[in-house]
């Protein structure tokens, strides 16, 4: 006779319920909860059944909004009008963010004056726009053993651009290219 082998699982909260989503009314499993009105005042611990009896009679929702507490915290809400609200503030906050991309400007140790002027020119354009901007120097052949010519020029570079930008991370040798990192000078502070 062969023996049988029984799995179950129990499912966390988190596969229950992510993060974003909050239970409401009949999904709410617990026996008893902590229930709370709109105005933000505990109206005490009482069976899950009258909770959501007394969400029916106001016409709104029992959302549990604290599912780790010891009973859970249910408030009384609009549920519908809540989640309205929360992407209004999701879609406010995207809207104020700025995204600030980085940009690539490529010299050489031998950069003649006229071809530095053009890079400083897009550079501080890059920089107007609120972008961060990254300098590189690609050695090649035997410039590699005259490191220091791009070092030179890195910094005559910097300085040039030292009113419209600063330099968040000075020059440094990687392999066969020396890169620093520009950053927009913020006006607001000044």
């Amino acid at each position: 006779m062969k023996a049988s082998v029984f799995f179950y699982s129990c499912k966390t909260i988190q596969e229950v319920c992510p993060i974003n989503d909050l239970m409401i009314n009949e999904e709410i499993r617990e026996r008893e909860v902590r229930v709370v009105n709109q105005n933000g005042e505990q109206l005490g611990i009482m069976p899950t059944q009258q909770a959501l009896e007394l969400a029916e009679q106001q016409e709104l929702d029992l959302v549990n909004i604290a599912p780790n507490a010891h009973p859970p915290v249910c408030k009384l809400m609009d549920y519908g009008k809540y989640r309205f609200e929360m992407s209004k503030k999701e879609r406010e906050i995207k809207k104020n963010q700025k995204v600030m991309e980085t940009k690539g400007i490529q010299l050489s140790a031998t950069i003649e004056d006229h071809d530095i002027d053009v890079k400083f020119r897009q550079a501080v354009k890059f920089l107007k726009d609120g972008n961060k901007l990254k300098v590189t120097i690609r050695f090649r052949g035997r410039q590699i053993a005259h490191s220091e010519i791009g070092q030179q020029v890195m910094q005559e570079f910097a300085e040039r651009i030292k009113d419209y930008g600063t330099v968040e991370r000075r020059p440094m040798l990687e392999g066969r290219q020396m890169t620093m990192m520009v950053g927009p000078r913020d006006t607001k502070k000044e």
